[in-house]
């Protein structure tokens, strides 16, 4: 099981305004913030949305080595499609959106959004 997960950024307060609000909005809570932090909690894993001195001042690129996406569960289908078009409004674009919602194939009901910063996330329904 995994710990915690630790995202540099480019702009704290745009992906506090991108990724902290659907962190949030999935039911992640604020767990503790510093001046170029945040820091959310579900249960005991924690994801950390961190913009130092140290981090590159650079869009994310997914197809670079490392991280591509995070993936999360989104409840049912119809959580996936509020979630995916509140999304809209706070920074996010629908990706393949031709394929949508089935860009993971048939069986996978999904939507993959991308921030003004590059970063991809999927929001999983339930079977």
């Amino acid at each position: 099981m995994l710990h915690h997960v630790e995202i540099w950024v480019a702009d704290l307060a745009a992906s506090t305004a991108s990724l902290g609000w659907l962190l949030t909005r999935l039911g992640y809570t604020v767990n503790s913030q510093w001046a170029n932090g945040i820091s959310y909690s579900c249960g005991e894993f924690y994801i950390v949305l961190e913009s130092g001195p140290d981090a590159k001042k650079q869009r994310h690129d997914r197809l670079a080595p490392g991280l591509n996406h995070l993936a999360f569960h989104a409840g049912t289908r119809q959580d996936v499609d509020t979630l995916a078009a509140e999304a809209l409004d706070h920074g996010f674009t629908r990706m393949f959106a031709q394929l949508h919602p089935y860009a993971g194939g048939v069986q996978h009901y999904a939507a993959y959004l991308e921030d003004a910063a590059g970063f991809e996330v999927e929001l999983v329904a339930a079977k």
